[in-house]
């Protein structure tokens, strides 16, 4: 069995595609809007799956806002990505004036990792392998 996507709910689809694309740099798939069920969404490109954000509509076809969830451990449920460089995370991350929540922790030799959240408290965890 594969993955095929993971979901945040977004409360504005097109900060959401700002902060995704112009931020982290993922490839836009596709967004779409559909009226007959009051939502709006955009699909990203990741490797194994992608990532939808969905922002909900209410009988006018105006935005739902979320419940913003809290930013406190143990941060679950998050969404973790393969970083690369995390060192060059943080300078992208510090650059674009994005806080990191917590991190960059490391188990040395091992792995190190970081936290952050998106504009609608959808927590992404970065994590780079070590060995």
């Amino acid at each position: 069995m594969q993955v095929d996507h993971f979901a945040f709910r977004v409360n504005d689809l097109d900060r959401s595609i700002d902060f995704y694309s112009n931020v982290l740099g993922l490839k836009l798939m596709f967004r779409q809007f559909d009226p007959n069920h009051h939502e709006a969404f955009a699909f990203f490109e990741l490797e194994g799956g992608n990532l939808e954000l969905l922002q909900c509509l209410d009988e006018f076809n105006q935005p739902v806002p979320p419940v913003l969830p809290a930013i406190e451990p143990p941060f679950t449920p998050h969404l973790a990505l393969k970083a690369e460089d995390l060192g060059r995370m943080v300078e992208l991350l510090k650059e674009k004036s994005i806080p990191i929540v917590k991190g960059p922790l490391e188990i040395p030799g091992q792995v190190r990792w970081l936290y952050l959240a998106d504009p609608d408290h959808n927590i992404l965890e970065f994590v780079q392998w070590l060995n």
